[in-house]
């Protein structure tokens, strides 16, 4: 995809697996909607092939419409219908619709039925948008950063009706900028920087990285002081900030040394295990990789 001339989406390759939860990371401007939105075929590509359960998105959209869900990241609800209306009329666009009211109360909105969508929190817009995407039991839903504006126990909700999403069979292909709602949800992740895949593959593939230490403790800590305290052939980082790894071979003494000088230096150590990197590491080391390519 080009834009003025710009390559936006430059050669990009993809697949989600069916049945799976992927969810598609990415900077700002990195790519992402517009892939997502190319998919959906609500854009047509300037080049090369989408296909989305075996069809094309724009030549088959008829055949496609009842077997894909699809909530925008804004828009596509009218402001001045109330929340059940809305929800009640797209169901009856579908043969087999899930049961408006349960589907309300499992999302929240059962308090707000009789309010006009422009009267709604921006959270509850989200959940509302949602349920229009998952009322016509798609077999693929397309989610463009379905949490956003959401409040921590709505996000968990959401996060549970996802997960029985599924569990059920449903392919699922989502946006999002959090990166711990990547780690807890995903099946697959796609990380997409200046229009490309930095990387695919599962939470586990990502975060693979060799022996080492991690915590979390205030940013800005002196690393050099800690590294001084540590035996040789142990490196001492902040990729991130507040984000610390001591990377080598570790053992007991090593995380004796790295708390007592945390305590040393009044900082609480937190999420402290000794394993690979999170996902926040590895998608900031994916992305800074990139930032001086032209």
């Amino acid at each position: 995809m080009r834009y003025a001339g710009r390559a936006v989406v430059d050669g990009l390759s993809m697949t989600a697996p069916a049945g799976a939860l992927t969810i598609v990371l990415g900077p700002n401007g990195a790519g992402k909607t517009t892939t997502i939105e190319t998919a959906e075929g609500f854009r047509a590509p300037h080049g090369g092939t989408v296909r989305v359960l075996g069809l094309d998105p724009r030549a088959d959209a008829r055949t496609l419409a009842p077997r894909v869900g699809v909530m925008l990241q804004s828009g596509g609800v009218w402001p001045s219908l109330r929340a059940r209306d809305m929800l009640a009329h797209v169901a009856r666009l579908h043969a087999d619709p899930l049961p408006v009211a349960p589907l309300m109360e499992r999302l929240g909105l059962t308090h707000v039925a009789r309010t006009p969508f422009r009267r709604l929190s921006g959270g509850e817009q989200q959940k509302l948008a949602l349920g229009c995407a998952l009322v016509g039991r798609p077999e693929l839903v397309f989610l463009d950063e379905p949490t956003t504006g959401l409040d921590p126990a709505s996000r968990i909700s959401v996060w549970a009706f996802l997960g029985e999403l599924r569990d059920a069979g449903v392919t699922i292909v989502m946006t999002t900028h959090l990166l711990d709602e990547a780690q807890a949800l995903a099946d697959h992740v796609v990380v997409i920087d200046r229009g490309r895949v930095a990387a695919a593959g599962t939470v586990a593939e990502l975060t693979t990285g060799g022996p080492g230490l991690r915590f979390q403790a205030r940013p800005g800590l002196d690393v050099a002081g800690l590294q001084a305290t540590l035996p040789a052939g142990l490196a001492v980082a902040e990729p991130v900030p507040g984000q610390y790894r001591v990377d080598g071979p570790v053992g007991p003494d090593t995380v004796a040394a790295v708390t007592a000088w945390c305590a040393a230096a009044g900082a609480m150590p937190t999420e402290l295990r000794t394993s690979g990197s999170s996902l926040a590491e590895a998608y900031f080391a994916l992305t800074a990789a990139r930032e001086d390519q032209p």
